[in-house]
């Protein structure tokens, strides 16, 4: 675990979009849903081309229609736009929520720590006025949720976003 930390922290330093990842996103995303994801960090924005990417090749392997997971998986991580984590105060984050198993979670009155723990909620109320549907929003708050085992579509985002 600690190897994957230092790899995504280098990562997120050298993450680039390039032309294959924009034209990628015109085909999936419409014009409102680009000018939100594009509201993410660049490293954030690369993370969920990855992620979206290794969901539809999930998918694919598994037989599965990854129509709406494939959008899902571009957006899960939208809530970070309430607030940019830079990548040093988020590494510091990541480490005490391992130090601390999770009972960092209690300073959710300091921002960052909140967008950290919280940024799936938050993600969901940026897009309830776009009128998705209640499964699309389910996707996007429980993309970390653990307890939620037996829901075969949030665990192939969970997979992916794992890895990435």
């Amino acid at each position: 675990m600690f190897f994957y930390r230092v790899k995504q922290f280098f990562w997120s330093l050298y993450s680039n979009i390039n032309e294959e990842d924009i034209k990628y996103l015109e085909i999936i995303l419409n014009k409102e849903e680009l000018k939100l994801f594009n509201k993410l960090a660049k490293s954030e924005q690369k993370h969920s081309i990855n992620v979206s990417k290794d969901v539809k090749l999930l998918c694919l392997k598994k037989g599965i229609n990854s129509g709406i997971l494939v959008k899902v998986s571009l957006l899960h991580d939208i809530g970070k736009t309430e607030k940019r984590v830079n990548i040093i105060n988020k590494s510091i984050i990541v480490i005490l929520d391992s130090i601390t198993k999770g009972k960092l979670k209690k300073f959710y009155n300091i921002k960052d720590i909140d967008v950290y723990y919280n940024h799936g909620k938050m993600g969901v109320e940026i897009l309830k006025k776009f009128g998705y549907s209640s499964r699309f929003l389910y996707l996007i708050e429980n993309h970390h949720n653990e307890k939620i085992v037996s829901d075969t579509e949030l665990n192939i985002i969970k997979i992916c976003d794992n890895k990435n």
